[in-house]
């Protein structure tokens, strides 16, 4: 198949799908992880550094009124005691509180429940207490609140996360983490319909060769080519489909407009998908029915949806 350009378009322009800085889920059905980058990460950090502040003048409140009512007693308690409770106080605040939250809510802290945030391993598992500690062990040495060298360590941390592809600071390279968008936009769930006149000819395409993000990079085109000013949505338009039909097989019939040819890949891709999870929950359904359809607790009936 040959797609001719639009005109006043000599060769097409190159689409890369990565810079949108997502995972892309195996058959790029469902945008179900978005990487969470500098400004989103920062609000949430601003979101903690808010409630440890008030935890911690909280906390000092507290022990300053008890110190003071036993001071009355039985004298005021020595430099080394007062000291070794001020200790005691930072490490709760600035190590307690973000390994516990993120080790018992799966990678979330306050900050980042308010931003839609959580933190999950780079294979996109839960975390565990381990890499909590090593991120919040990092974090308070080399970034926040960074005693070791502040001013520099806090530069750094800045740098490693504006050149690291995936957004990581340095407790997350050391943790073996990455944070992510918890929350996402319904849209980008979406997924064209086919085109009736090419239903037919779509079953027979072969789509091995064609990778997930060129997959997921078409279906953010159709969902937004409306939006999108001429000449970029023709130029976009024919870059896509020239890279799609460079990769599948066969041809689609003869003047089947760009716009449909995408369309018919796109949403026979979301077919064929759809079809092997339900053949995936079939079996699952078959060895361990419990695991496939669990029972509702007793006294409530199931809800229908």
């Amino acid at each position: 198949m040959t797609i001719a350009p639009p005109n006043g378009i000599d060769h097409p322009t190159t689409l890369s799908p990565a810079s949108t800085g997502r995972l892309v889920s195996g058959e790029a059905v469902e945008l179900e992880i978005r990487l969470a980058r500098v400004g989103s990460r920062v609000l949430a950090l601003l979101l903690d550094i808010g409630v440890q502040l008030v935890l911690l003048y909280t906390l000092i409140t507290v022990i300053s009124m008890l110190t003071i009512a036993a001071s009355a007693h039985s004298g005021a308690p020595s430099d080394a005691l007062m000291n070794a409770m001020i200790v005691v106080i930072l490490v709760g605040i600035f190590v307690g509180y973000p390994v516990t939250l993120e080790t018992f809510t799966a990678g979330r802290t306050v900050g980042k429940l308010a931003l839609g945030l959580r933190v999950v391993r780079d294979d996109g598992g839960p975390i565990r207490f381990r890499h909590a500690l090593t991120r919040s062990l990092v974090g308070v040495a080399l970034e926040w609140p960074g005693f070791i060298l502040p001013l520099v360590t806090w530069i750094a941390s800045l740098t490693t996360m504006l050149a690291n592809p995936a957004g990581k600071r340095l407790g997350d390279l050391a943790a073996g983490t990455v944070v992510i968008h918890d929350r996402t936009p319904a849209s980008w769930g979406w997924v064209p319909s086919m085109p009736p006149q090419l239903a037919g000819w779509a079953r027979t395409l072969d789509l091995t060769a064609l990778p997930n993000d060129l997959a997921l990079a078409v279906r953010h085109f159709l969902a937004r080519n409306r939006r999108i000013a001429e000449p970029f949505r023709s130029r976009l338009g024919y870059s896509l489909a020239s890279e799609v039909a460079a990769r599948t097989t066969p041809a689609p019939p003869v003047g089947v407009p760009g716009w449909m040819y995408l369309a018919a890949v796109v949403a026979e891709r979301h077919r064929r998908s759809a079809r092997q999870l339900a053949l995936a929950r079939g079996i699952a359904a078959q060895i361990w029915p419990e695991l496939a359809s669990p029972k509702p607790p007793s006294g409530t009936s199931p809800r229908t949806p």
